[in-house]
């Protein structure tokens, strides 16, 4: 896959080829843009379906702030093995580090959560990220992150 070369959309099949999320854990819907070796916007549809919202909060449903840390983290995870071509191998991006992660404003039912991540740093097994999370342009949340590309534990 070259630099540069946008892909998507991607559909939500797509996205499970990259990830081993399912429902109700799977938090991207569907990837707009991605740039291999740099960015990636994808859709998070909240919806007052979510498990989550039953009990956070009762009458003021709001995502949790680890949920949408965990859905730029996902979109990373999708730019992670489609840049470098893990896609249906088995290999697993697991979460090693968050920073600076601020919430800044809550997100309810009923909205697109757009979620933006670009990479910081690319190795062949260890990758940082910058993520924001936003709702019609406005700024929800923001994290820096580091994951590692690794095979699955063993059973």
């Amino acid at each position: 896959m070259s630099e540069g070369a946008a892909l998507g959309p991607l559909d939500v099949k797509r996205v499970m080829a990259a990830l081993p999320h399912r429902y109700p854990l799977l938090l991207v819907d569907r990837v707009e843009t991605l740039v291999p070796d740099q960015s990636i916007v994808a859709i998070k549809a909240v919806t007052i379906n979510e498990q989550f919202f039953q009990g956070h909060f009762p009458g003021r449903p709001i995502m949790p702030g680890v949920l949408i840390v965990e859905a730029m983290a996902q979109a990373a995870g999708v730019l992670a093995v489609e840049s470098l071509g893990l896609a249906n191998s088995g290999k697993l991006v697991y979460f090693m580090a968050i920073d600076g992660a601020k919430f800044r404003t809550p997100v309810e039912p009923g909205v697109l959560l757009k979620l933006e991540v670009e990479f910081v740093q690319k190795r062949s097994s260890v990758c940082k990220f910058a993520g924001k999370a936003s709702i019609d342009g406005k700024l929800a949340a923001e994290a820096n992150f580091t994951a590692m590309i690794a095979d699955p534990p063993t059973a």
